[in-house]
């Protein structure tokens, strides 16, 4: 009986891919680098530093931000979803990122879809592991709706802590401000709660 089951859910599934266009696809087990952002998963607190200039910078000085970034492991282990706060010094929330990254075996790179919650804007990335970094190339808008291409780096990565650093190119990639937002995360849970 359990012989007949099984066979009738694999034929099942054939009928279901072949209905869609495809074959059905080989066993479904994550390739290892599918666990290359797994230094993510966890909740950390932030420290958040964008970059600032102008006589309002230099008269008031940076903002103290803060935030809180969780992560979880997702589909079938190839990948992540995760969540980014960020909130200023009287913990007024000035940011929501939530993001789902997931590593494509076939062209070896993560493939990254983030949406800004509070400005309903979405943007993409892709990037890889290099040197004990995840090095990442994006596009999107920035908060005033202007669109900009982006380049982050996940930096001294360890158990409890982190460092990720972006910059950005408002002409398409002629000219880069760097540095424009570095992120410092502490660890303070190895699960995230939902």
């Amino acid at each position: 009986m359990k012989a007949l089951v099984l066979s009738l859910a694999l034929a099942f599934t054939g009928i279901a891919h072949a209905q869609h266009g495809g074959a059905a696809p080989a066993a479904a087990t994550a390739p290892a680098e599918a666990a290359q952002f797994d230094f993510l998963v966890g909740q950390w607190e932030l420290e958040v530093a964008p970059k600032v200039g102008g006589l309002a910078a230099m008269i008031h000085g940076a903002p103290k931000l803060m935030g809180s970034w969780k992560a979880w492991k997702a589909f079938d282990g190839y990948g992540l979803d995760d969540e980014l706060r960020i909130f200023d010094a009287s913990g007024n929330p000035t940011s929501l990122n939530y993001s789902q990254r997931i590593f494509d075996a076939k062209t070896k790179r993560w493939l990254i879809s983030g949406l800004d919650v509070y400005r309903a804007r979405f943007g993409s990335s892709n990037g890889q592991w290099q040197g004990g970094e995840m090095l990442l190339e994006g596009s999107g808008q920035n908060a005033e709706g202007k669109p900009m291409l982006t380049r982050t780096r996940f930096m001294d990565i360890t158990a409890e802590r982190f460092k990720m650093r972006q910059d950005r190119s408002y002409d398409n990639g002629a000219n880069w401000e760097e540095g424009t937002l570095t992120i410092i995360a502490k660890r303070t849970s190895r699960k995230a709660v939902r």
